[in-house]
């Protein structure tokens, strides 16, 4: 089955790009890429393009080798029992292997309202609607940010830089991975642009209209424009094609990133939950799993047990305008007190833009030469810890 095997990846995000680029180094492996977008978006610069910034697209010709087959197209069902897919399009793909790499958009806000009248910016088009949106609006108008993670606080930042009358309603911390030494750092740069920061259970949004933000506290926000930033959610794909996924819709998959229902099929990513523990949703994460996809593909492919998962985090880095500081963590992304701002916490935010692409770049020129220094030695206890509890609540009798 090795010989001519062919590996579909779905998505073509940070993940998709690498386990596609690192399945090429076997001659004898056909790989083939699916993707919505006939263009590579550079998601972290999202914030940006809210802002009126075009750079958040790449060729894929720049980051994805051309040894990969790649279809512009979107897939509404896996057919697992088949090993094919359904296309959008029309027609399906079949495969021997198949990397589940699909990312993650917009969690589907529940608030009465703002699916209606809040504008989300988590995927490329999100974002330059709400360019145009803005492009349309006086530079007066009241501006509400809902959700203060780092895409909130980053969106805050920007439109205020440009300046915009920005409000950020937190509905509970300010960052609330961070911890509370860098968050002060953050509150004083968002106050520095003039952004009005709303934290505490008062600040819930429980409603959205077209010209105004209600507050579970009773308060009403003028607002022109209403920015959902409040979460992350994956597309339904798995759960629509029969996988098991965890609680938010995520494939559920041992530790060497495979299907609990299919060995052919593993997954990467933000749309992937490694023993019902899933890795925070970043770029950090995406690069190294999305290789470690491609190695457990390859290794089943050799008729060798595949590896262990073993990522790790460094820390979390957020700008504020033209500002950043970078929030230090355990390789168990546990947020300590320490930070790096100034130059350099910039400098080390501006090198990640072409940083995650050169990864990508020098993995289409040399497939298997990427590799992470950042590994997180507390995990498998995590994962036994869990297991653990599963066969104790199994174990445990039930009412008579």
């Amino acid at each position: 089955m090795s010989q001519n095997a062919h590996v579909l990846v779905l998505g073509g995000g940070y993940a998709g790009v690498m386990a596609a680029n690192r399945l090429t180094q076997r001659d004898d492996l056909r790989v083939t890429l699916i993707n919505p977008r006939p263009g590579f978006v550079h998601r972290i610069r999202l914030h940006q393009v809210a802002a009126g910034s075009p750079e958040a697209v790449v060729d894929y010709g720049e980051v994805l080798s051309d040894r990969v087959h790649r279809v512009v197209d979107t897939v509404t069902r896996i057919d697992a029992a088949e090993r094919r897919v359904v296309l959008a399009e029309g027609g399906s793909a079949g495969y021997d292997y198949l990397v589940y790499a699909v990312g993650s958009g917009s969690r589907v806000p529940a608030v009465p309202g703002a699916a209606e009248f809040a504008f989300p910016a988590a995927t490329l088009e999100e974002a330059q609607r709400l360019c145009a949106v803005l492009d349309s609006t006086p530079a007066t108008a009241a501006v509400t940010v809902v959700g203060a993670g780092p895409a909130g606080i980053e969106i805050a930042g920007e439109l205020a830089e440009a300046g915009r009358r920005v409000t950020l309603v937190c509905g509970g911390v300010l960052g609330p991975y961070l911890h509370p030494r860098v968050r002060r750092t953050f509150a004083r740069r968002l106050a520095a642009l003039g952004v009005r920061v709303l934290e505490g259970s008062g600040a819930r949004v429980t409603s959205v209209s077209r010209e105004a933000v209600r507050l579970a506290d009773g308060r009403e926000l003028a607002s022109d424009v209403t920015v959902w930033a409040a979460g992350f959610g994956v597309p339904d794909l798995a759960a629509r094609s029969g996988l098991s996924t965890d609680t938010h819709g995520r494939l559920l998959t041992d530790e060497t990133l495979t299907s609990m229902d299919d060995t052919r099929i593993v997954a990467a990513g933000d749309a992937v939950a490694p023993s019902d523990l899933p890795l925070r949703m970043s770029c950090q994460a995406a690069n190294p799993l999305g290789a470690h996809a491609a190695d457990t593909v390859l290794s089943r492919l050799d008729g060798k047990q595949p590896g262990l998962i073993d990522v790790g985090f460094f820390g979390m880095c957020v700008s504020v305008g033209k500002a950043a500081t970078v929030q230090l963590a355990s390789k168990d992304d546990r947020a300590n007190s320490f930070s790096v701002g100034g130059f350099l916490g910039w400098k080390v935010k501006r090198t990640s833009f072409p940083g995650l692409l050169r990864h990508l770049k020098d993995e289409a020129r040399k497939p298997g030469s990427y590799t992470w220094k950042f590994k997180d030695p507390k995990r498998r206890e995590r994962v036994r810890a869990k297991h653990d509890a599963t066969v104790a609540g199994a174990n445990r009798p039930g009412p008579f």
